[in-house]
């Protein structure tokens, strides 16, 4: 008859069937029940309520513990080498993530330690961050390639993924960043490289199956609307969901081109103006904020409360990578939305949860207490209201955490 968890404080995020998102004045919404069980079964979440709790073969007490759905971070870059540190010097020391790059920093220095890294090496830093993610309460991730550039390292890095979703109890999506930048032995060729990532890449990895999107660096200085557009109908003739990076340069149409393709969500978006705004109105496509990496670099932050304000849903996620958010603590990240990005406790938490999901097509699965889908959740310390949850946003506030109905933590 399954786990049932008694006794808890409030049961928080709760969601009917179907509801896959929450978008403009409805993310204010936050379903929670007080003084509640939740019972498992083969994983999933088969009931929940007040009262006479059903008969369960084992029992836990929640001792007035607050129960969350698991973060779902919708996008990462977590599988690279070693570190950049020296980047962050650089930083410090006044050069811009742009002059970084020109010296051969930024994602061409991943890509160089990743090519002399093996694939066992490689999946054993991942699964130490994905162990690191999962303490800190996250049950589902976008996880992109990108840091191979070369069609042998794009693939060992996708294999290491889809061995991560079959090692880990964490739901896993794959993402193919093949243009992330240009390869370093395209240096100057940047629309041969698209060939290449169009005519042998892509086919490469829709042949084994290695991933479920498709992503472009769409930016100043990386890749332009025509060639991003190539690249995502190259990815729709193979199957592969449209996904973007667009606007934390400047203003750069990747918006526009992500709604045209489709794309699942379009993400960054620290320069978005009122006409990306416009744009997204009435679509499917997610605007997914990454508040870690406004902070870590310092620049503006995307304007997610225009956004909610003129009836979008949003989501926000870590971008955890090594060069501009080496971090995947996804509560900070919602403690950010609220400090800088002013929205309510509750609209963070939708955008960190269920509209998560939704960013990487995960929300049948993940993202709120609903009756079907995987217990995967986590249990903090009682809280005084849900805003302690994101104003002590250092205090180790997760005691506990399921994966699919087992305790991991």
């Amino acid at each position: 008859m399954g786990l049932l968890i008694e006794n808890i404080g409030t049961l928080v995020g709760l969601a009917e069937p179907g509801v896959d998102r929450r978008e403009g004045a409805a993310m204010k919404e936050l379903p929670c029940l007080e003084g509640a069980w939740l019972l498992v079964e083969e994983g999933r979440i088969a009931d929940f309520g007040t009262g006479v709790a059903p008969v369960a073969d084992e029992r836990a007490d929640a001792g007035g513990r607050w129960l969350f759905p698991s973060f779902c971070d919708a996008h990462t870059h977590l599988v690279y080498a070693g570190s950049r540190e020296q980047e962050f010097l650089d930083k410090i020391n006044g050069l811009s993530y742009e002059e970084i790059a020109r010296r051969g920093g930024g994602i061409l220095n991943s890509a160089d330690r990743l090519h002399e890294t093996s694939e066992e090496e490689l999946f054993r830093q991942a699964m130490e961050r994905i162990d690191e993610i999962i303490r800190m309460g996250t049950g589902c991730v976008e996880i992109k390639s990108g840091y191979g550039l070369r069609l042998e390292d794009e693939l060992k890095m996708l294999r290491v993924i889809r061995r991560i979703r079959r090692s880990s109890p964490i739901g896993v999506k794959a993402t193919f960043l093949g243009a992330h930048a240009v390869g370093r032995e395209y240096a100057g060729r940047q629309s041969e490289y698209v060939d290449h990532v169009c005519r042998d890449m892509i086919p490469a990895v829709a042949r084994e199956g290695l991933a479920e999107f498709v992503d472009v660096f769409c930016d100043e200085g990386f890749f332009t609307v025509e060639e991003t557009a190539r690249i995502l109908e190259a990815g729709r003739r193979h199957g592969l969901t449209a996904k973007i990076h667009a606007n934390e340069l400047a203003v750069s149409g990747g918006v526009q081109v992500g709604v045209r393709f489709g794309a699942t969500s379009v993400d960054h978006l620290e320069r978005t103006t009122d006409v990306e705004i416009e744009a997204l109105r009435g679509t499917r496509t997610m605007p997914t904020g990454l508040p870690g990496a406004s902070f870590f670099l310092g620049i503006p932050y995307a304007p997610v409360r225009r956004m909610i304000d003129a009836g979008l849903g949003v989501a926000l996620a870590t971008d955890y990578n090594p060069g501009s958010s080496p971090s995947g603590n996804m509560r900070l990240v919602m403690a950010m939305g609220c400090i800088r990005m002013k929205l309510t406790p509750a609209e963070a938490l939708n955008a960190t949860t269920l509209n998560g999901a939704a960013a990487m097509n995960a929300s049948d699965e993940y993202g709120s207490i609903t009756r079907g889908k995987a217990a995967s959740f986590f249990l903090t310390r009682p809280l005084p209201s849900l805003a302690f949850f994101p104003y002590a946003y250092q205090t180790p506030l997760i005691e506990q955490v399921y994966l699919r109905g087992r305790r991991v933590v």
